[in-house]
């Protein structure tokens, strides 16, 4: 009799079509990674009989698609420091090859031997990440008997939260329920907290395996472990001791969601929609790919016709794919100028421009300096040589107290003496220069 292929309906939230693709990928390559997987099941919400389904129908399928394959959870702290720093720019503080870190008490001793004359000789850590993994690194990892207890015991404080929402209920008051009832399902809740907490701090390095293989992406390293932490932390809320699989097993599923939802919403200054980031990719896929064939970046018609859009279409991915860049980036070695001091300001005066208007103003004033006070003032008003506002006749007249007729004949008079060629040569300098 042959075995039946598990069916699976797309998840809530997933279009069919790119579960399709997914699943057409994987058969293609004959294996998937966890982030092609995840970045289908990036909006939707997990449980244990989803992930049972994906894996039973990629193994139906003949894909192979092993989660776990890729995450030390013991790795070198110092290793993972230092990628962190290559990653940032930097040179890291200790730089040691990666060794996995075993349990063995005589290999813990030395270990931590090796920590303390570290710490005497560095003195106190002024880098987040390393302290932080050494906090983390204190805690020893768990069996699976042990996560089975946690898991048990988490259970237990959540019956005993309902139960005593359904005393209150009873009661009427919380205040009512008899102690000898109250008190032990408190003590039952108390403990389930501090079994939580256990099982979230000993699977914290996993966190931290996890998120290092996200570097580069748009966000801190401790940003990557805090999203982690999150979804480690909602791992722990649905795990489910009795499928008989250790906890890392489906962790791992929630905590690359986590990260991988927060690097599509938060990466970025400018957010992207989702459906714009996956045409997006598909550009560059493709582009990258011309480059290797053609020997040369392609033509933005080439990648326009490979892709099948307009040309216009592909010019307005690629700037949109642009990241914006900072005015106060460091430039140079020393740090001591920034992107903004390069960037020309095309709404500002150029220095030549400021200096021939300055030399302008100063000859305007030497030619008005020569007529009467009268002439002089008419003239700034009606062309608002002062305030930049000209005036009409009849509001010059009203500050003279006379008629705009009069007005008119002192600027005609004043304009003939300013047309004389000994003072207007001077003015006509700057019209022939313009």
């Amino acid at each position: 009799m042959s075995q039946s292929i598990p069916t699976l309906s797309v998840p809530a939230g997933v279009s069919a079509e790119d579960f399709t693709r997914l699943v057409e990928k994987g058969k293609r390559h004959g294996s998937l990674t966890p982030d092609e997987v995840m970045k289908v099941l990036e909006r939707v919400e997990l449980s244990h009989d989803l992930i049972d389904n994906i894996r039973g129908r990629l193994a139906a399928e003949g894909i192979r698609f092993d989660e776990v394959s890729d995450v030390v959870v013991d790795e070198d702290d110092e290793a993972i420091a230092g990628a962190v720093a290559a990653a940032n720019g930097r040179p890291a503080a200790v730089r040691s090859a990666p060794r996995p870190i075993t349990t063995r008490a005589t290999d813990t001793d030395a270990m931590r031997g090796r920590d303390a004359r570290d710490e005497r000789a560095a003195g106190p850590s002024s880098d987040p990440v390393r302290m932080y993994l050494k906090e983390i690194g204190k805690v020893p990892l768990l069996t699976g008997a042990q996560e089975v207890r946690l898991a048990k015991r988490i259970e237990a404080g959540l019956a005993a939260v309902h139960r005593i929402a359904q005393l209150e209920d009873d009661y009427g008051d919380c205040s009512l329920i008899p102690d000898a009832e109250l008190l032990p399902l408190e003590a039952r809740v108390h403990d389930g907290f501090h079994a939580k907490r256990e099982l979230i701090e000993a699977n914290l390095r996993l966190v931290v395996s996890i998120a290092k293989r996200y570097l580069g992406r748009g966000l801190l390293f401790l940003d990557l472990i805090q999203e982690g932490n999150l979804g480690l932390i909602r791992a722990v809320e649905k795990f489910d001791y009795t499928k008989g699989f250790k906890f890392s097993t489906y962790a791992t599923w929630w905590i690359r969601q986590a990260i991988t939802r927060a690097i599509a919403d938060q990466a970025r200054t400018i957010r992207i929609p989702v459906h714009m980031v996956e045409t997006i990719n598909k550009v560059l896929r493709v582009q990258r790919q011309m480059l290797q064939e053609l020997g040369r970046e392609p033509s933005v018609e080439e990648l326009a016709d490979k892709v099948q859009m307009t040309p216009a279409r592909v010019r307005e991915i690629q700037r949109i794919a642009q990241e914006p860049v900072s005015l106060e980036t460091p430039v140079g070695e020393e740090d001591d100028s920034h992107l903004g001091d390069f960037i020309e300001d095309q709404q500002a005066v150029a220095p030549a421009e400021a200096a021939a208007r300055a030399l302008l103003n100063e000859a305007v004033g030497e030619a008005l300096d020569e007529l009467t006070d009268r002439e002089r003032q008419v003239v700034r008003l009606r062309f608002g040589l002062e305030d930049g506002q000209a005036r009409t006749l009849e509001e010059v007249g009203k500050e003279f107290g006379v008629t705009r007729e009069r007005i008119r004949q002192i600027e005609a008079k004043t304009l003939a003496k300013l047309r004389h060629p000994i003072r207007s040569q001077r003015l006509r300098d700057y019209l022939d220069e313009s």
